[in-house]
Formats: C-alpha cells, structure tokens, sequence
C-alpha cells in the first residue's frame, strides 16, 4: 500500500472513530477498541492524535466546518463531517505539511465509501487554506472554549475565579503519571532507572510514590512495569490510599473497585496489615481489576455486586475503612477523556448525586465503630461533591468530617471546601478529584 493510502486509511478510520461519538454517542475508548486494530501499531499514535484532537476542540472545528460548507451535509455522511474536522485540525494544530493533510484526507473519501464527496472535502481543505479561517476569531462562546454551554454555565457558577483556568487545562494534553510500587523501592529510585534509560521524569512532594514523564511512554518500555514495580496512575488519584488506611490495621473495602488502580496502592501501602475486599458491579472490568493485582503480585476477595445492595453480598463483618470512589460526571478527567463533553448533558447530575448519595446511605452501616469512608470523585461539580458530602453529614449524627490532611504539600494542590477538599485540573499537571473523609463516632 502507498504512502497515500495507507495515511488515507488512517485518517479514514480516525473520521469513523470521532464519529461514533459525535454522532453515535458511543465512548471514544470502545469506539478506539473496535476499530483501532485496523492500523498497524507504529502507526496508532497518530490515529489517537488525530482523535483525542477533533473531539478535544469540537467546537472549534465545528464551527470552521459550518462556516466553510454552503449547507450542511446529510446525516447519513456525518462521517465525512467528522473528516473535515479532522482535516482541519491537522491544518491548525499539528505540524504535518498541508499537501499531506489535503492529499491524505481527500483520499480518505474513498476508504469511506463517500468518493464522490471527495472533490468537496479538496475544496474545503484547500479554501481554509486561502482564506485563513485560522486566523478568525472564535464564533462563538462555546468555540472559543471548546466546550458545551451547559458545562461553561456550571463551571462558571461553581468555580467563577477559575473556570476560565479548569477550561484551559480540559483542552490540554494530559501528562503521564506513575506510581512506584512502595514494597520495590522509593519513587527516587525509580527516577534513577528511568534516568538510566534516558527518560526524563519528576517527583511530586504531596504523593511519595508519584512520578511524572516528560513525555508520555508505551509502559512495556517502563522499566520493571511487567515485574509490578511501577503502575500508571495520575498523582491526584494516589492522594486516596495513604488518606484512607493511614494507621489503619484489619478489613477494607473497595467498594467501586474497577480498573483496580487504588486498589493496588491499597495493598502495596497495607501489605500486612490490611484484608481488601474489592467490589465492582461490572464482572468484567472485574477482571481488569483481577489482573492489575496479579501483575503487582498481590491478594484480594474480588466481588462482582452492587455496592448498594449489601444484603447481596456483605457478611455481616464491619469494615474498617471503606473507599468509595464514586461514579460521576468525570468533569475533572476530561483531558484524558474528551469524549465527556459531548456525551454529557446536564440532566445527568441529578441522577448521579442521587446514585452518589444511595451509595453512601449504604455503606455507611457497613463501617466499624471508629473507622472511616473515604468519597472520593473524579468531579469537579459542587452538586456531585460537597452537595452529596453536606447532605450525608446533615442526616447522619454518628459522622463526623475528617478532614486531616497527611502533609502540608497536599494542602497546597488542594481548596478547602465547606465539606471536603477539591483538586483542580491542571494544578501541579493533576486530574480535578473531590475527596472527603468520613469517621464513624459514637
């Protein structure tokens, strides 16, 4: 296959992936599943590239699309608009020549199974070009920042001195974060390996075993990463283990376990002296769950149940510590999953606080006298945060808030909140997490 057409069928598939989200509405992750497999794997960077940018700034290239077709094209070529977009994200955001961009994505339209749109999308490439529509100023709020309406509206009312900063950092690239695995050394001896391997990376003082790349990396080329000694991780996602079984001996739940990333930190952390039960609704991404243990080397009771259906599935034996990291809107998260901004909508956030909050009805009852939960979301949405924390605190009068943070360095990446702490996106290169920590009292 030539040059041409092998970019041609990169671009071709890239254009069938954006648009099973944008206009299927399916996740990017199980779009990218189905069909990444089709380019060979040298090339599958380029693919991401070109998808996680179209639907990173959507609006942006919408709103170029819109304005350089004469009408809109039927929905059942929704794909070729997809195309588009992607053929003018590499005109504006990437360095690749524009003969190729233009070449590659006309000839895209034959992969596609549309080639008699292919002298319109030439067209169209070519008059952005000429008519620099680069240079233009956004059309509208929603282009300007990339984002829906209704999550600039949020973000506005919820955080007015720092949306425009949480905007910024959705739009960003998200960075690449590990975690050492404590029981094989410190996160400096691990910086010593990378080093060895000519990879630059970073400590972060608020997480002990966090590192960050300077450039993202395949983790096979990770040194030990097949042996268990490093996972990957964001920092703010780390914050959750040492908060929750700080001086805690005996029983932990897990109780939203899947992908099993803090369930991992839990055990390496507790090794000795904590049991970990980890529970996931989903049986297969239990699996995952099952897996990312056996690579670490470690044990647990894995449960496929409802965490808020206990008479299901727990044993009448009280917790010590409990870590529910709750479903919710992943608005802090949205660097790393763009898709989120077009599969949203605002309806969803009474629905999840309301699931938040039957979560934490349930597990509370399952806490020993003394012990603690730890909530724990990956928003940054005050209905799904300190609303489902202040709501639990107000109708229980055996809680109390724990709000102890374990160094000064975590209080300087984290705002205080009537109840809980937020992390923003962005602050010290972390994903936005919500944490709030719970004591059983008398």
């Amino acid at each position: 296959m030539s040059d041409i057409k092998k970019g041609a069928r990169l671009r071709a598939t890239a254009a069938e992936i954006v648009d099973a989200v944008a206009a299927g509405g399916r996740s990017l992750d199980a779009a990218l599943l189905q069909r990444e497999d089709r380019i060979a794997a040298d090339d599958r960077p380029l693919l991401r590239l070109l998808c996680f940018g179209a639907l990173r700034h959507h609006w942006r290239l919408q709103s170029w699309v819109d304005a350089l077709l004469d009408r809109p094209l039927k929905s059942r070529d929704s794909v070729v608009n997809a195309l588009l977009a992607i053929g003018l994200y590499q005109l504006s955001d990437t360095r690749i020549p524009d003969h190729a961009v233009v070449s590659q994505t006309v000839e895209a339209t034959r992969f596609l199974r549309r080639p008699k749109l292919a002298p319109l999308v030439n067209a169209i490439l070519r008059r952005a070009l000429r008519d620099r529509i680069f240079d233009e100023a956004p059309s509208n709020e929603m282009a300007a920042h990339d984002h829906p309406q209704w999550i600039l509206d949020v973000l506005q009312a919820d955080w007015p001195n720092d949306w425009s900063d949480i905007v910024a950092a959705n739009n960003a690239r998200a960075p690449m974060w590990l975690r050492v695995n404590s029981l094989h050394g410190t996160a400096a001896d691990y910086v010593g390996r990378l080093e060895a391997e000519g990879i630059d990376s970073e400590l972060l003082p608020a997480a002990p075993q966090a590192v960050r790349l300077a450039e993202p990396r395949p983790v096979d080329s990770l040194p030990g990463f097949a042996a268990g000694h490093v996972s990957v991780q964001d920092a703010a996602a780390q914050l959750a283990a040492p908060w929750l079984i700080g001086g805690v001996d005996g029983r932990v739940l897990d109780a939203c376990a899947a992908p099993g990333g803090k369930s991992g930190h839990l055990l390496e952390l507790g090794s000795g002296r904590i049991v970990l039960t980890c529970l996931d609704k989903d049986a297969a991404r239990l699996e995952g769950v099952s897996a990312n243990l056996d690579r670490l080397g470690l044990d647990a009771t894995l449960l496929a149940a409802d965490a808020s259906k206990p008479n299901e599935w727990w044993d009448g034996l009280p917790f010590d510590a409990v870590l529910l990291d709750a479903p919710c809107s992943a608005s802090g998260v949205i660097r790393r999953h763009p898709d989120i901004k077009l599969l949203r909508r605002p309806t969803d956030l009474d629905g999840l606080a309301r699931l938040q909050s039957g979560l934490l009805d349930a597990l509370w009852p399952l806490v020993a006298r003394g012990g603690r939960l730890l909530y724990v979301t990956c928003s940054v949405f005050a209905a799904e945060n300190e609303a489902v924390a202040a709501r639990f605190l107000r109708d229980n009068d055996d809680v109390r808030e724990d709000d102890l943070l374990q160094n000064n360095n975590i209080r300087d990446l984290m705002r205080h909140k009537a109840c809980g702490h937020q992390i923003l996106p962005g602050t010290a290169e972390l994903d936005g997490f919500y944490y709030a920590g719970f004591v059983k009292v008398s």
